[in-house]
Protein backbone atom coordinates (compact mmCIF):
# COMPACT_ATOMS: atom_id res chain seq x y z
CA UNK A 1 0.00 0.00 0.00
CA UNK A 2 1.63 3.70 -1.09
CA UNK A 3 -0.13 6.45 0.46
CA UNK A 4 2.00 9.58 0.56
CA UNK A 5 -0.73 11.73 2.49
CA UNK A 6 -0.60 9.72 5.74
CA UNK A 7 1.49 10.02 8.69
CA UNK A 8 2.35 6.63 9.98
CA UNK A 9 2.55 7.03 14.10
CA UNK A 10 4.56 3.75 15.46
CA UNK A 11 3.18 3.48 18.87
CA UNK A 12 -0.18 3.87 20.43
CA UNK A 13 1.18 5.44 23.94
CA UNK A 14 0.07 8.86 25.39
CA UNK A 15 2.53 10.12 22.63
CA UNK A 16 1.05 8.19 19.62
CA UNK A 17 -2.24 8.12 20.38
CA UNK A 18 -1.87 12.45 21.38
CA UNK A 19 -0.31 13.07 18.14
CA UNK A 20 -3.14 11.01 16.05
CA UNK A 21 -5.71 13.49 17.45
CA UNK A 22 -3.83 16.50 17.05
CA UNK A 23 -3.26 14.94 13.43
CA UNK A 24 -7.04 14.45 12.73
CA UNK A 25 -8.11 17.64 14.90
CA UNK A 26 -6.18 19.74 11.59
CA UNK A 27 -7.48 17.69 9.20
CA UNK A 28 -4.25 15.37 8.44
CA UNK A 29 -4.77 11.48 7.44
CA UNK A 30 -3.15 9.26 10.72
CA UNK A 31 -2.74 5.75 11.49
CA UNK A 32 -0.94 4.25 14.77
CA UNK A 33 0.52 0.61 14.42
CA UNK A 34 1.17 -0.23 18.22
CA UNK A 35 2.19 -3.79 18.87
CA UNK A 36 0.23 -4.24 22.03
CA UNK A 37 -2.74 -2.23 22.82
CA UNK A 38 -3.62 -3.60 26.16
CA UNK A 39 0.37 -2.50 27.43
CA UNK A 40 -0.47 0.78 26.00
CA UNK A 41 -3.38 1.22 28.27
CA UNK A 42 -2.47 -0.54 30.95
CA UNK A 43 -0.34 0.61 34.19
CA UNK A 44 -0.61 2.55 36.50
CA UNK A 45 -1.16 6.01 37.65
CA UNK A 46 0.35 9.00 35.74
CA UNK A 47 1.62 12.74 37.65
CA UNK A 48 0.45 15.24 34.53
CA UNK A 49 2.23 18.15 35.55
CA UNK A 50 0.99 21.68 34.72
CA UNK A 51 2.40 21.63 31.41
CA UNK A 52 1.20 18.43 30.85
CA UNK A 53 -2.55 19.23 31.81
CA UNK A 54 -2.93 22.74 29.48
CA UNK A 55 -2.02 20.76 26.54
CA UNK A 56 -4.54 18.13 27.42
CA UNK A 57 -6.25 21.51 27.05
CA UNK A 58 -4.92 22.33 23.55
CA UNK A 59 -6.33 18.95 22.74
CA UNK A 60 -9.58 19.42 23.35
CA UNK A 61 -9.86 17.35 26.94
CA UNK A 62 -10.47 19.78 29.70
CA UNK A 63 -13.93 18.39 30.71
CA UNK A 64 -12.09 15.01 30.51
CA UNK A 65 -9.04 15.78 33.01
CA UNK A 66 -11.40 17.64 35.82
CA UNK A 67 -13.67 14.18 35.81
CA UNK A 68 -10.33 12.00 35.95
CA UNK A 69 -8.11 11.36 38.97
CA UNK A 70 -7.04 13.94 41.76
CA UNK A 71 -5.49 17.41 41.68
CA UNK A 72 -1.83 17.46 42.88
CA UNK A 73 -2.36 20.67 45.00
CA UNK A 74 0.90 20.92 47.45
CA UNK A 75 3.90 18.10 47.49
CA UNK A 76 6.20 18.09 50.61
CA UNK A 77 9.69 17.01 50.77
CA UNK A 78 11.17 15.37 53.89
CA UNK A 79 14.00 13.44 55.45
CA UNK A 80 14.12 9.69 56.44
CA UNK A 81 12.84 10.52 59.77
CA UNK A 82 9.72 12.45 58.16
CA UNK A 83 11.50 16.12 59.30
CA UNK A 84 9.50 18.87 56.65
CA UNK A 85 12.66 20.55 54.56
CA UNK A 86 10.03 22.20 52.65
CA UNK A 87 6.18 22.89 51.28
CA UNK A 88 5.48 24.04 47.57
CA UNK A 89 1.73 25.56 46.70
CA UNK A 90 1.16 23.79 43.27
CA UNK A 91 -2.58 25.73 43.28
CA UNK A 92 -0.22 28.81 43.59
CA UNK A 93 2.46 28.44 41.35
CA UNK A 94 0.23 26.91 38.15
CA UNK A 95 -2.51 29.32 36.23
CA UNK A 96 -6.01 28.37 36.28
CA UNK A 97 -6.68 25.25 33.28
CA UNK A 98 -3.08 23.72 34.07
CA UNK A 99 -3.09 22.78 37.63
CA UNK A 100 -1.50 19.24 38.48
CA UNK A 101 -3.31 16.10 38.82
CA UNK A 102 -2.74 12.85 38.98
CA UNK A 103 -4.63 10.25 36.75
CA UNK A 104 -5.12 6.75 35.77
CA UNK A 105 -3.37 5.82 32.84
CA UNK A 106 -5.81 3.79 31.55
CA UNK A 107 -8.15 7.34 31.95
CA UNK A 108 -5.46 9.15 30.13
CA UNK A 109 -5.28 6.86 27.23
CA UNK A 110 -9.47 6.71 26.73
CA UNK A 111 -9.52 9.90 26.79
CA UNK A 112 -6.66 10.47 24.06
CA UNK A 113 -8.80 7.67 22.05
CA UNK A 114 -12.55 9.90 22.51
CA UNK A 115 -14.61 11.73 20.51
CA UNK A 116 -14.30 13.40 18.52
CA UNK A 117 -11.09 11.33 17.37
CA UNK A 118 -12.37 7.87 17.84
CA UNK A 119 -10.32 4.89 18.77
CA UNK A 120 -7.56 3.84 16.12
CA UNK A 121 -8.75 1.54 13.24
CA UNK A 122 -5.59 -0.14 12.91
CA UNK A 123 -4.94 -4.05 14.11
CA UNK A 124 -2.06 -5.00 16.49
CA UNK A 125 0.50 -3.80 14.12
CA UNK A 126 4.77 -4.08 15.02
CA UNK A 127 7.09 -1.64 12.72
CA UNK A 128 9.90 -3.45 12.03
CA UNK A 129 11.76 -2.21 8.98
CA UNK A 130 11.97 1.92 7.50
CA UNK A 131 13.59 2.72 4.38
CA UNK A 132 13.50 6.71 3.64
CA UNK A 133 12.00 6.55 -0.06
CA UNK A 134 11.12 9.98 -1.87
CA UNK A 135 8.59 11.55 -0.65
CA UNK A 136 7.88 9.05 1.95
CA UNK A 137 9.32 6.21 4.22
CA UNK A 138 8.27 2.38 3.48
CA UNK A 139 8.02 0.51 6.30
CA UNK A 140 7.67 -3.12 6.92
CA UNK A 141 5.65 -4.75 10.07
CA UNK A 142 6.02 -8.07 11.60
CA UNK A 143 3.65 -9.90 9.49
CA UNK A 144 5.30 -9.09 6.09
CA UNK A 145 3.27 -6.24 4.88
CA UNK A 146 5.02 -3.37 3.67
CA UNK A 147 3.39 -0.23 3.13
CA UNK A 148 4.74 3.87 2.04
CA UNK A 149 3.56 6.35 3.77
CA UNK A 150 4.41 10.11 3.85
CA UNK A 151 5.80 10.63 7.22
CA UNK A 152 6.30 8.12 10.08
CA UNK A 153 6.68 9.22 13.58
CA UNK A 154 8.81 6.34 15.97
CA UNK A 155 6.29 7.65 19.54
CA UNK A 156 7.51 3.88 20.21
CA UNK A 157 9.76 4.62 23.79
CA UNK A 158 13.08 4.07 25.18
CA UNK A 159 13.95 1.25 22.95
CA UNK A 160 12.37 2.76 19.51
CA UNK A 161 12.46 0.85 16.82
CA UNK A 162 12.11 3.70 14.63
CA UNK A 163 15.27 5.52 16.13
CA UNK A 164 17.01 1.97 15.16
CA UNK A 165 16.07 2.31 12.22
CA UNK A 166 16.57 6.01 11.17
CA UNK A 167 19.17 6.62 13.48
CA UNK A 168 21.19 4.31 14.01
CA UNK A 169 22.38 2.55 17.56
CA UNK A 170 21.57 5.31 20.20
CA UNK A 171 21.35 2.91 23.29
CA UNK A 172 19.69 4.13 26.74
CA UNK A 173 21.92 5.01 29.14
CA UNK A 174 21.10 4.52 33.27
CA UNK A 175 19.79 7.42 34.81
CA UNK A 176 21.91 9.26 37.00
CA UNK A 177 19.01 9.14 39.49
CA UNK A 178 18.95 5.61 40.03
CA UNK A 179 19.49 2.51 37.61
CA UNK A 180 15.99 1.13 38.42
CA UNK A 181 12.88 1.77 40.14
CA UNK A 182 9.61 -0.13 41.73
CA UNK A 183 6.13 1.58 40.89
CA UNK A 184 2.78 0.31 42.43
CA UNK A 185 -0.34 1.39 43.51
CA UNK A 186 -1.13 1.05 47.04
CA UNK A 187 -3.09 2.03 50.46
CA UNK A 188 -3.32 5.66 50.58
CA UNK A 189 -1.76 5.97 54.38
CA UNK A 190 -3.52 9.24 55.53
CA UNK A 191 -1.76 11.69 52.82
CA UNK A 192 -3.63 14.56 51.18
CA UNK A 193 -0.43 15.39 48.92
CA UNK A 194 2.50 14.74 47.12
CA UNK A 195 5.05 13.78 49.83
CA UNK A 196 8.31 12.86 48.81
CA UNK A 197 11.04 11.10 51.26
CA UNK A 198 14.93 10.80 51.06
CA UNK A 199 17.79 9.17 52.84
CA UNK A 200 20.67 7.39 51.97
CA UNK A 201 18.95 4.38 50.79
CA UNK A 202 16.90 6.36 48.62
CA UNK A 203 13.74 7.74 47.59
CA UNK A 204 10.09 6.98 48.36
CA UNK A 205 7.50 8.82 46.79
CA UNK A 206 3.57 8.84 47.39
CA UNK A 207 0.93 10.83 45.43
CA UNK A 208 -3.04 10.06 46.45
CA UNK A 209 -5.30 9.10 44.12
CA UNK A 210 -8.23 9.02 46.11
CA UNK A 211 -8.47 9.21 49.94
CA UNK A 212 -7.94 4.87 50.13
CA UNK A 213 -5.61 5.00 47.08
CA UNK A 214 -2.45 6.60 46.55
CA UNK A 215 0.91 5.91 43.26
CA UNK A 216 3.79 4.46 45.10
CA UNK A 217 7.52 4.95 43.52
CA UNK A 218 10.68 3.98 45.15
CA UNK A 219 14.47 3.86 43.80
CA UNK A 220 17.73 4.50 45.35
CA UNK A 221 19.98 7.58 44.69
CA UNK A 222 23.39 8.44 43.26
CA UNK A 223 22.53 6.10 40.44
CA UNK A 224 22.65 3.13 43.19
CA UNK A 225 21.44 -0.57 42.02
CA UNK A 226 17.79 -1.42 42.79
CA UNK A 227 17.13 -5.20 43.77
CA UNK A 228 15.12 -6.88 41.89
CA UNK A 229 13.53 -8.81 44.37
CA UNK A 230 10.51 -6.83 45.94
CA UNK A 231 12.69 -7.73 49.27
CA UNK A 232 14.51 -4.62 48.71
CA UNK A 233 12.02 -2.40 49.58
CA UNK A 234 11.81 -3.59 52.77
CA UNK A 235 15.17 -3.89 53.10
CA UNK A 236 16.08 -0.39 51.73
CA UNK A 237 12.79 1.61 53.46
CA UNK A 238 12.03 -0.17 56.94
CA UNK A 239 13.37 2.67 58.93
CA UNK A 240 11.33 5.79 56.98
CA UNK A 241 8.25 6.74 59.23
CA UNK A 242 4.89 5.36 59.27
CA UNK A 243 3.40 6.12 56.27
CA UNK A 244 5.81 4.83 54.32
CA UNK A 245 5.84 1.31 56.18
CA UNK A 246 2.18 1.13 55.71
CA UNK A 247 2.84 1.58 52.18
CA UNK A 248 5.45 -1.57 52.24
CA UNK A 249 2.86 -3.75 54.29
CA UNK A 250 0.30 -2.97 51.87
CA UNK A 251 2.79 -3.94 49.31
CA UNK A 252 4.20 -6.85 51.08
CA UNK A 253 0.93 -8.77 51.34
CA UNK A 254 0.22 -8.61 47.26
CA UNK A 255 3.92 -8.21 45.66
CA UNK A 256 2.29 -9.26 41.97
CA UNK A 257 1.16 -5.74 41.57
CA UNK A 258 4.45 -4.66 41.66
CA UNK A 259 6.36 -3.17 38.48
CA UNK A 260 10.14 -3.06 38.53
CA UNK A 261 12.08 -1.78 35.92
CA UNK A 262 15.73 0.15 34.36
CA UNK A 263 15.33 3.52 34.71
CA UNK A 264 16.65 4.92 31.20
CA UNK A 265 17.50 7.76 29.65
CA UNK A 266 17.70 8.62 25.64
CA UNK A 267 19.90 11.74 24.88
CA UNK A 268 20.54 11.94 20.99
CA UNK A 269 21.64 14.96 19.05
CA UNK A 270 18.83 14.81 16.67
CA UNK A 271 15.30 13.56 16.29
CA UNK A 272 14.80 13.22 12.34
CA UNK A 273 15.89 12.12 9.68
CA UNK A 274 13.99 12.87 6.39
CA UNK A 275 10.65 12.69 6.77
CA UNK A 276 10.55 10.33 10.32
CA UNK A 277 10.79 12.33 13.44
CA UNK A 278 10.63 10.73 17.27
CA UNK A 279 8.82 12.55 19.71
CA UNK A 280 8.36 11.73 23.93
CA UNK A 281 10.60 8.92 25.28
CA UNK A 282 11.78 7.71 21.63
CA UNK A 283 13.26 11.08 21.35
CA UNK A 284 14.21 12.44 25.25
CA UNK A 285 13.30 9.91 27.72
CA UNK A 286 14.48 11.18 30.92
CA UNK A 287 14.55 9.60 34.80
CA UNK A 288 10.93 11.16 36.53
CA UNK A 289 12.76 13.12 38.68
CA UNK A 290 9.96 16.09 37.83
CA UNK A 291 7.14 13.81 36.08
CA UNK A 292 7.88 15.74 33.02
CA UNK A 293 7.89 12.80 30.45
CA UNK A 294 4.15 13.04 29.66
CA UNK A 295 3.82 16.60 29.72
CA UNK A 296 6.70 17.06 27.01
CA UNK A 297 5.18 14.16 24.75
CA UNK A 298 2.32 15.65 24.60
CA UNK A 299 3.44 19.26 23.58
CA UNK A 300 5.65 17.21 20.97
CA UNK A 301 2.63 15.91 19.27
CA UNK A 302 1.24 19.23 19.09
CA UNK A 303 3.87 21.02 17.81
CA UNK A 304 4.79 18.17 15.36
CA UNK A 305 0.95 18.71 14.35
CA UNK A 306 1.42 22.28 14.01
CA UNK A 307 4.65 21.51 12.00
CA UNK A 308 3.13 19.21 9.47
CA UNK A 309 0.05 21.22 8.91
CA UNK A 310 1.73 23.59 6.38
CA UNK A 311 2.63 20.63 4.09
CA UNK A 312 6.10 21.24 3.78
CA UNK A 313 6.76 17.71 5.55
CA UNK A 314 10.24 17.68 4.13
CA UNK A 315 11.58 19.98 6.87
CA UNK A 316 9.00 18.57 9.54
CA UNK A 317 11.21 17.12 11.61
CA UNK A 318 13.90 19.90 11.38
CA UNK A 319 11.41 22.48 12.69
CA UNK A 320 9.98 20.16 15.36
CA UNK A 321 13.64 20.09 16.71
CA UNK A 322 13.96 23.77 16.38
CA UNK A 323 10.63 24.54 18.57
CA UNK A 324 11.19 21.86 21.45
CA UNK A 325 15.14 21.91 21.67
CA UNK A 326 14.85 24.81 24.67
CA UNK A 327 12.54 23.40 26.60
CA UNK A 328 12.83 19.94 26.22
CA UNK A 329 17.22 20.47 27.00
CA UNK A 330 15.93 22.74 29.57
CA UNK A 331 14.34 20.23 31.44
CA UNK A 332 17.08 17.39 30.89
CA UNK A 333 19.68 20.14 32.22
CA UNK A 334 17.59 20.33 35.51
CA UNK A 335 16.65 16.85 36.08
CA UNK A 336 20.59 15.87 35.74
CA UNK A 337 21.51 19.00 38.41
CA UNK A 338 18.70 17.60 40.09
CA UNK A 339 19.61 13.53 39.82
CA UNK A 340 23.39 14.79 41.09
CA UNK A 341 22.06 16.56 44.14
CA UNK A 342 19.71 13.95 45.52
CA UNK A 343 21.22 12.66 48.47
CA UNK A 344 23.30 15.89 49.43
CA UNK A 345 22.59 16.29 53.33
CA UNK A 346 19.06 17.44 54.52
CA UNK A 347 19.78 20.86 55.42
CA UNK A 348 21.19 21.61 52.07
CA UNK A 349 18.17 19.76 49.89
CA UNK A 350 16.19 22.29 51.91
CA UNK A 351 17.10 25.12 50.21
CA UNK A 352 18.04 23.31 46.70
CA UNK A 353 14.05 22.06 45.88
CA UNK A 354 12.40 25.01 46.04
CA UNK A 355 14.87 26.46 43.67
CA UNK A 356 15.13 23.69 41.32
CA UNK A 357 11.30 23.77 41.47
CA UNK A 358 10.99 27.44 40.55
CA UNK A 359 13.55 26.61 37.94
CA UNK A 360 11.86 23.72 35.71
CA UNK A 361 8.41 24.99 36.19
CA UNK A 362 8.91 28.59 35.53
CA UNK A 363 9.99 27.59 31.89
CA UNK A 364 7.24 25.04 31.25
CA UNK A 365 4.38 27.44 32.60
CA UNK A 366 4.78 29.67 29.35
CA UNK A 367 2.15 28.02 26.76
CA UNK A 368 3.55 25.75 23.75
CA UNK A 369 3.22 28.16 20.64
CA UNK A 370 1.23 26.85 17.70
CA UNK A 371 -0.10 28.80 14.40
CA UNK A 372 -3.54 27.86 15.02
CA UNK A 373 -5.78 25.99 17.00
CA UNK A 374 -6.90 22.08 16.78
CA UNK A 375 -10.55 21.73 15.20
CA UNK A 376 -12.03 19.17 18.23
CA UNK A 377 -15.67 20.08 18.29
CA UNK A 378 -17.73 17.47 16.70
Amino acid sequence: MTDNTSVLIAGGGVAGLALRRALLGRGLPAEVAERDPQRSSGGLAIHLTGNAVAALGVLGLEDHIERMGRPVRRREYRDRTGRLLCELDEQEFWPVGSRPRLVRRADLVAALASEPVGPSSRTPDEVRLVQLVPNGVEVSFADGRVEEHGFLVGADGVHSTVRSQVLGDAAPRAALLSAAGWRTMTVNPGLDCFTAWNGPEGVVLLIPLSDTEAYFYASAVDGGPVGTDPGWLQRAFRGFPDPVREALDHIAADPAQLYHSPIEEIRIPVWSRGRAALIGDAAHAMAPVWAAGVGLALEDAIVLADVLADGDWDTAGARLEQRRRPRVDHVAKMTDRTSRGANTPAWLRRLIIPRAYRSTYTALRKPIEVTRGLEMSR
